[in-house]
Parts: structure tokens; C-alpha cells; sequence
């Protein structure tokens, strides 16, 4: 392998704040991993667990508890070995599952991580595409030491952009123009020393003239159909009911007011009868005549 020197801008011998590319095959030269000494990989509790571990069954067999001690000395067994088990530095890397986008287009490709540690000055993020129908993938972004470098005589040259933010874990790279050679897997990559131990993660690339609609799409429209139907059915058949009730409510009103009308009016007429004597008479008489008339009429 020959090592190569070249910036995204086609001039060479510029230097890695301008975008250059050094390395081998197009890499920056990594960075040595910073030593770690014996004294701050043992921490002041795990210390003091040993010294406790070594003198309770000392202090405990002086006082005859030799139960406690036991106990003691189980918990603290438990206590150096979850303290002295080393820590695994993994790194969880996110991207999408599938893009799709139409031809002349441009297309954002996320790429973000998850690690336990603060984001260190030393992250990095990798870009590298595989072409449908091949084998072999291609390097076409590095981020590292805060700069980044774009390959400029891949497919992607002058049509690449970082668009992300290092420092919000955020390595996402924007592609215009696009066409139906880009259709392929682009697979990203993260460190965030000490954290260096992650799998990759890939999104598909799909080119279209017109993008077509999808079927989770297709099944969500649906299933919003059915449940507006559903609601639609339930809403006329409260309403139904509502209004019949509402119906016969109103007739049994009607109905025990014309009662309670009629109930008043003969009453009224009675009393006026029985408290006016005059018209007690004339009722008399009237009644009278209506005998005398049936009288006649038989």
C-alpha cells in the first residue's frame, strides 16, 4: 500500500485543518490510545474493600462472631469482584434502516451513537459505500481531530457534505444530486475514545424516478379507514338513540300536560258552579232543557 496525500479541494500538501487526506489508503494516521496506569485503574473503594476483606475475619474471630464474619467476608468477596471486573467500552451506533429518494434529490444519511463516556475530542466517524450488485465497499468520509476529510475522486466527489455535529454525537453527511448509480448500502462507523468496541451500522440507499408508496403506508391507511368507519357507525347509533329518546320523552310530556289540563278545567267548572248560585240555576235549567229536548226528540 502506498501512502497517498491529497485534500478535498484536488491541491496537495495542504494540512489536516484544510481537509487534507493523509495516511494510508486515504486515512489519517490513527491516534496511539492514551496509557493507563496502574493507580487510576484501581479506584480508593476497591482499595479499601481489600484492606476491609483482609482484616473483618481478623476482627470477627477476636469477638467470636465467626457467622458475621462469614457474612462479612462474602459481601466483601462480592464487592472486590464486581470492582475489580474490567468495564467493557462498547459503543452503539444508529442509523436508518432505508432511505428512499428521487433522482436530482438530495438525501440526508444519519448517523449517530450511544456510549457511556462524555463525547471525547478524539471521536471519529467513517463513511463507506457498497454499491448494489458488488462486494467490495468504498471509503468516502473520515471525520478525525475535529476536521473532516471527503473523498474527491470516488462517485461522491464535490456532491458530499458533513452535515453533523461531533460534539452532539450527530455524524450525519448530505449527498445532492442525486442518481441511480448512488442505489447502494452505506455503512457508518464511530469511536468516542475509550470507547472503541461497536458494531457498524448500515442504511439502504433507494433511487427512484417517483418514489413509491409504502407498504406500512398502504397499511396505515387502512386501518384509519376501518377505525373511522367504526367510529362513524357508533356515533349514528348513539345519535339514534338520542333522538328517540328525546321523542318519547316529549310525547309523555304532551300527554301529562293535556291530562293535567283537562283535570284543572273541570275542576275550575265545578267550583265556579258551586260557589255562584246564579249559575247553579242556569246550569239547572239548561240541564233541563236538555232533558225536555231528548224528551221530544224520542
Amino acid at each position: 500500500m502506498e501512502e497517498e496525500e491529497w485534500n478535498n479541494k484536488g491541491g496537495p500538501g495542504a494540512g489536516p485543518g484544510s481537509g487534507v487526506w493523509l495516511g494510508i489508503n486515504g486515512y489519517p494516521a490513527p491516534r496511539a490510545p492514551r496509557p493507563h496506569s496502574l493507580h487510576s485503574s484501581v479506584s480508593p473503594a476497591l482499595l479499601s474493600s481489600l484492606i476491609l476483606l483482609v482484616s473483618a475475619p481478623a476482627l470477627a474471630a477476636r469477638r467470636g462472631r465467626q457467622t458475621e464474619a462469614m457474612l462479612t467476608l462474602l459481601v466483601l468477596t462480592a464487592a472486590v469482584l464486581l470492582g475489580a471486573a474490567p468495564r467493557s467500552d462498547a459503543i452503539v451506533i444508529y442509523t436508518g434502516w432505508e432511505r428512499h429518494a428521487l433522482v436530482g434529490s438530495d438525501v440526508r444519511l444519519s448517523c449517530s451513537f450511544f456510549s457511556w463516556r462524555w463525547t471525547s475530542e478524539d471521536v471519529t466517524f467513517s463513511w463507506s459505500y457498497r454499491p448494489d450488485g458488488a462486494r467490495d465497499s468504498i471509503s468516502i468520509f473520515h471525520y478525525t481531530g475535529g476536521a473532516p476529510y471527503v473523498d474527491n475522486k470516488g462517485p461522491f466527489r464535490e456532491r458530499l457534505e458533513f452535515v453533523g455535529n461531533p460534539a452532539r454525537r450527530d455524524g450525519s453527511i448530505l449527498i445532492r444530486n442525486l442518481d441511480f448509480n448512488d442505489n447502494g448500502t452505506f455503512t457508518c462507523d464511530a469511536k468516542n475514545p475509550p470507547d472503541i468496541v461497536g458494531r457498524p451500522s448500515s442504511v439502504r440507499l433507494l433511487v427512484f424516478e417517483k418514489v413509491p408508496i409504502q407498504a406500512g403506508v398502504i397499511t396505515g391507511a387502512i386501518i384509519g379507514v376501518v377505525l373511522g368507519l367504526l367510529i362513524l357507525v357508533v356515533a349514528i347509533y348513539y345519535l339514534m338513540r338520542f333522538l328517540v329518546a328525546r321523542r318519547v320523552f316529549n310525547l309523555s310530556v304532551s300527554k301529562h300536560g293535556k291530562k293535567g289540563k283537562g283535570k284543572e278545567g273541570s275542576q275550575q267548572r265545578q267550583a265556579s258552579v258551586l260557589v255562584d248560585p246564579s249559575k247553579q240555576k242556569a246550569a239547572a235549567a239548561s240541564e233541563k232543557k236538555k232533558q225536555e229536548s231528548r224528551r221530544e226528540k224520542k
